[in-house]
């Protein structure tokens, strides 16, 4: 690992009509390229905390010899105006692997692809991952999401979006339930104003997708790790809350799961992102040792009878 902090490029591609942005840190010849998904409310300026390099995983995938692509999804960033044609979730699905497909024709990708996901970024990461097109990844990583919202939290989370709407503790709630104490941020980051973007009406509809999570989860047949802070507020955590997620992948290969120490519910953002993004690079670094040896091994001999 080296101390630069290598540029990141914003861009954009087209796909049927639909400018679709992103932000990169390309690598010449790439370990394997990491495709992050950001969460709600926010856009990829998530995965490259600002001012602060170090906590980029950006930055820090590409000075590890990984070229990551922080994509808007679809109905963030550049495609918002295209947000009332994007509800169905098949769709956006469609126009990631689309929007994947167009920024590596022409580029090197390494080991392959690896998905990595944040809270509602993990309902198009999981929905890749379980389509046929999944099987070609590398390995899928999702953080900040679960199957059941933490226990203060549940009241205004699953009251629907009227609760919300309403002035007084409800809104403040949820705000602090998603960034949690200060002490865990830089504080030009706390809160969330640096790194905001407007949100899709379609992403109120989607929070739903946690139903179909364990059906979702059962056709995914890559490498998975799931990672929740210590100090998460939306969803349930700890070992038991990790444990159970990480049954629902009974087609994966394997499954790891990881509480990341001294962080919140936006893992990328914290004082502790640095940590958290080497532990998930460490694990897409064996997902493609791990593709590399299967296609090593020679082939089995039939027994001779």
């Amino acid at each position: 690992m080296t101390d630069s902090h290598p540029d990141v490029v914003p861009g954009a591609v087209s796909v049927d009509g639909i400018s679709l942005s992103y932000r990169a840190s390309w690598v010449r010849q790439p370990r394997a390229v990491v495709l992050a998904l950001h969460g709600g409310g926010t856009d990829s300026a998530y995965f490259d905390c600002p001012g602060r390099p170090r906590l980029s995983l950006l930055r820090t995938g590409a000075a590890l010899g990984f070229t990551v692509i922080a994509l808007d999804r679809p109905g963030y960033g550049a495609s918002l105006p295209h947000a009332p044609r994007l509800t169905d979730p098949a769709r956006r699905v469609d126009l990631a692997y689309a929007a994947l497909d167009r920024l590596l024709a022409s580029r090197p990708a390494g080991g392959g692809v690896f998905l990595a996901a944040h809270s509602a970024g993990g309902e198009l990461a999981v929905r890749m991952a379980a389509d046929e097109r999944g099987h070609t990844l590398l390995g899928l990583e999702i953080a900040g999401t679960g199957r059941h919202h933490h226990p203060r939290s549940v009241s205004f989370l699953e009251n629907g979006d009227e609760e919300l709407r309403r002035p007084g503790r409800a809104r403040d709630r949820l705000r602090e339930a998603l960034w949690g104490a200060g002490r865990l941020y830089p504080p030009e980051v706390h809160g969330g104003a640096s790194i905001a973007a407007a949100s899709p009406a379609y992403e109120s509809a989607a929070r739903g997708w946690r139903y179909e999570f364990p059906e979702l989860a059962a056709r995914v047949g890559v490498p998975v790790h799931v990672t929740l802070g210590d100090h998460e507020e939306v969803w349930s955590s700890g070992p038991a809350a990790l444990a159970d997620i990480a049954s629902l992948f009974t087609a994966s290969p394997r499954v790891r799961v990881h509480e990341q120490r001294d962080a919140g519910h936006n893992l990328s953002l914290g004082y502790s992102a640095r940590a958290y993004h080497l532990r998930v690079l460490s694990f897409a670094e064996e997902c493609a040792v791990t593709r590399e040896a299967a296609v090593a091994a020679p082939p089995r001999q039939g027994r001779a009878g």
